[in-house]
């Protein structure tokens, strides 16, 4: 194991609550970076914030600090989302992020949370349908916000045009949209994260970093059953076969029941001749 790796298990090891997000995300980028400076990105959102701080009144509402810091991160700072080219993995890597100022739903949502919530705003991360957005609780209720569009605000008929616009034949009610709107957890957004990189890794066919991936993850949540399936076929790919044949059995054991249960036995029975001759 990695020093990062290590050292993002025991970042994400305690309460959800207590996971530091933004170290969690540059943890996963350390495994593209291996000499990445974690500490240094860490202090670099805490400076857009405290620049940003320094310019707010005693007394500004938390609207005024949305306006503001709509206005410092994507009109001055020039933060954007990166329709061009959303499939690089860059985008995913929160130091590319802040280095390049560009970056997709989830990770503009993760800048977007850190410097808010420095600034005394109580932002949460929302898994909607379609792509990831922020919500923040003001005096009058909760505003929910979209980074990847330069953190515009919401409304119910924008959400319910958006939930349509995946399913035409929808029509979700107030409260079936408010239910869309339940905060993600850390845990949700790191899990998010990373299977942005491993469904690009995995159509790139880079199964060594597609494997490193599966195994944060699983790291995150070891109670999700189809990663140790999508673990076990990257082992199969890069030819370990015994720990292929080890993760796919803990898919069957978790779920035996699996729509794909009898293509994964057959493919044990193949793995296990074949763990047999290298004996």
């Amino acid at each position: 194991m990695t020093p990062q790796a290590e050292r993002f298990g025991k970042v994400v090891a305690g309460a959800d609550e207590d996971i530091n997000l933004a170290e969690a995300a540059l943890l996963v980028a350390a495994g593209e970076y291996p000499d990445l400076d974690v500490e240094d990105y860490l202090a670099r959102l805490d400076s857009l914030a405290q620049q940003l701080k320094q310019r707010l009144r005693a007394d500004i509402s938390a609207a005024d600090k949305i306006i503001l810091l709509n206005r410092y991160l994507f009109e001055e700072l020039g933060f954007r989302g990166n329709s061009g080219n959303y499939y690089d993995p860059r985008n995913s890597f929160l130091n590319d992020v802040l280095d390049r100022k560009l970056g997709i739903p989830l990770t503009l949502a993760i800048v977007y949370i850190e410097i808010g919530r420095r600034i005394g705003l109580p932002m949460q991360g929302v898994s909607f349908p379609g792509h990831f957005l922020v919500k923040c609780t003001l005096r009058d209720g909760a505003v929910v916000l979209d980074p990847y569009a330069k953190g515009a605000s919401l409304s119910f008929d924008d959400l319910n045009a958006r939930v349509r616009k995946l399913d035409p034949g929808a029509a979700p009610s107030r409260s079936v949209v408010a239910g869309m709107l339940a905060p993600a957890s850390n845990r949700d957004m790191l899990v998010r994260l990373l299977r942005n990189l491993k469904s690009i890794y995995t159509q790139q066919k880079e199964w060594l970093k597609a494997l490193a991936v599966a195994d944060r993850i699983i790291c995150v949540t070891p109670d999700l059953a189809e990663e140790y399936r999508d673990r076990g076929m990257f082992y199969l790919n890069l030819e370990c076969f015994r720990a292929a044949l080890f993760d796919l059995q803990a898919y069957l054991k978790m779920r035996p029941g699996a729509q794909d249960a009898d293509r994964i036995h057959r493919r044990m029975v193949e793995l296990q001749s074949v763990a047999a001759r290298l004996n």
